[in-house]
Formats: structure tokens, sequence, C-alpha cells
């Protein structure tokens, strides 16, 4: 039966958007402006330092703090800069200890580090794995760039220890249809949400979007345990978000942290840059909520000029207790840990600066 023009019209609409990724398919929302209050007061409580360096000749420490997840009595945090995994007992200043994720020597000249480096700026635990009955962690990569695609998976022991072989997970099947979706790719944070796996995407670039991205979890924990690149398919949504701009410098996304209710706690950097891969002035950092189904329920501003990177939460005695790291993106700062204790739910957002 011949086709009608109209129809053909929009048959030839759709197979274009198919094509073309359909990059401008839904506006940016618009997130709750921060209240009229002082910003947040973070407690500094120890340096991430480390009985020896990743490498010789090597810092003894982390600096390019980018991801931190608690298990148990230990914080497990990933460096943009590091082929390796460092971790810290909870309480105390005692050292961590580095874990390799992959193998080989990164340059130490900076901007040849930068153009091999895996970049990792994302970690989160993934629970329900036959392969890692008491867990794993799961590493992500920015994407920001072709050598930024490797993530891996590094299974735990039953008190939070990392523990077992570490697996190399291939991220750019996935990545690919995030940069038909949303344009330049920078993911900067990861949450295992009921039954999605959630990557929060930093739109710190001129055509960049900051958004939410809901991936199928049990197709992903599949491709975890088969081995295989998790494929474009698992996008399950896709919501972009704006979420203002600290003196006049626009707010993006930089981590994410679970709660058992199904809220994620996030964090938000403003650094004065046109692109994901280069760095630029940090002017400050802000700390968030999202809703269940990712829709940001508040926002508030933290002092200081730092670059919140990575943040894990626990919910107790009814107040929301935060660990936080920063990146100073300079590798001869030592990153510290935070703490911040707020009350659960603080007081809704209201309009403001």
């Amino acid at each position: 039966m011949p086709i009608s023009a109209p129809r053909f019209r929009l048959l030839a609409a759709v197979l274009l958007c198919l094509s073309s990724g359909c990059q401008e398919r839904a506006r940016a929302t618009k997130a709750p402006r921060p209240r009229r209050a002082p910003p947040l007061q973070l407690t500094r409580s120890r340096l991430l330092t480390l009985p020896a360096p990743e490498a010789a000749g090597g810092a003894a420490y982390v600096s390019a703090a980018s991801g931190l997840v608690r298990v148990g009595d230990w914080l497990h945090v990933v460096a943009d800069d590091s082929l390796s995994l460092a971790s810290f007992p909870l309480q105390g200043e005692g050292p961590g200890l580095w874990v390799r994720l992959f193998p080989g020597e990164l340059p130490r000249d900076a901007a040849d580090r930068k153009a091999v480096k895996p970049d990792l700026e994302a970690l989160c635990l993934v629970e329900g794995l036959a392969s890692a009955p008491q867990g794993a962690l799961l590493a992500v990569p920015s994407g920001s760039a072709p050598a930024r695609m490797r993530g891996a998976l590094i299974p735990l022991e039953a008190d939070g220890r990392l523990g077992g072989a570490v697996r190399e997970v291939d991220f750019s099947g996935l990545y690919a249809r995030l940069a038909r979706e949303l344009g330049p790719v920078n993911v900067e944070g990861a949450a295992w949400v009921g039954k999605h796996l959630w990557l929060l995407n930093r739109g710190n670039s001129d055509e960049g979007a900051d958004a939410v991205v809901m991936i199928a979890g049990e197709g992903f924990a599949r491709a975890l345990e088969a081995g295989v690149p998790p494929g474009p398919e698992l996008v399950r949504d896709v919501k972009r978000w704006k979420l203002g701009r600290t003196r006049s410098v626009r707010l993006s996304f930089s981590d994410a942290a679970p709660l058992p209710d199904g809220r994620v706690v996030f964090t938000a950097a403003a650094e004065d840059t046109h692109g994901p891969y280069a760095d630029g002035a940090v002017v400050g950092s802000a700390v968030g909520m999202l809703a269940r189904d990712g829709t940001p329920l508040w926002l508030e501003h933290v002092e200081g000029k730092v670059k919140l990177e990575g943040v894990t939460a626990r919910v107790e005695q009814g107040r929301l207790h935060l660990w936080l790291v920063s990146d100073a993106d300079d590798s001869s700062v030592v990153a510290p840990l935070f703490e911040l204790t707020l009350d659960d739910p603080p007081p809704s957002s209201s309009p403001g600066r």
C-alpha cells in the first residue's frame, strides 16, 4: 500500500531523529534555587595520605580525589589521575593503601598524564552479583575522551575491604549512546538505586548538559557477570537539569551517593571552563538531593572555593551524615576528607539568589 505524503514526512522525521541521536529531545529543567541562608560549613577530618607512592618517584597521597564510597568501616577513593584505588579506615588518621586497577605507569608530566589517564571520576557499590557475593565497587570513567572509556569492577570482602581479582569494564558502547543523547559526555557521578544504575553527567562545557541517566540495572549486572561491555540499549531514561550558578559560573554535577529509601545525595561544582577536558578556576561547590525519580529536591552552597568531587552518605539517628572529598587540580596538594551533618531532610529550598 502506498504511503501518503504526510505519513512519508513523519516517517522521514523519525528516521532523521534516530540517525542524529535527537540531542535536543528535551529541554533542561531548572533545579530549586539555594535558600537565602549561610553556606554549609565543612569539617576537615583528615588528609588522604598513603604509606608509599602509587609508583616510584610519585607522591604518597591522593591528590585528584574524584569518587568516594563507604563500605563498613572503610572509605574507598578513586582519583582521576591514577591507575589505582585507595582505601582508608573510617576512623582515625592512619594511612590508606593502594589497590592496582590497571597495569602500566602514567607519565609524570602533567600534560602527558592527562592525555592518557583513564579518568576514573565516579565510584559506586554494586550488590547482587553471583561472582561478588559480598558486593563490589564499580569505578566509572568520565568518557570525556577516547582514552577515558574503561572502568573497573573490584570485589569486596565481608568487612568492606577490597578482595578478589579486578575486572576491566568497557563503557565505550554505552557512552556512544549518551553522546547521541547529550552531546559531550563527562560522567562524574554513579549510584546504584533500586533497579537502576544512575550516571550523573557533568555539563561543564559550552555544549554539555547536566543530566541524570538511568541504566537498566539487571542488564548491566548481566553484562558485568558475563564480562561483556554494557550496551547502549540499557539506557532507560535521561533527565536534563540546570543547577544554577555560583558567582556567575555554572554549577554542574560532580558525584552521587544513594540512600536506602531511593533518594540520592549529589555534589555539584562551579568551574570556569568551556569544555569537559580543560580545567578552570573553581569558584565554589554545592550539595543537594535527588528524589527517587531523579528530580532535584534541594541544593545548598558550601563555604569556600572548594571543588567537591566525591560524596558518600548515611542516615544516622535521623540525621544525614556526609563524607566528601575534593580535587584541587594541583598534584602538589593532598586531597582532604570532609564531613558534614545535616537534618534529614533539611528545610525545602525557596527562590533565592
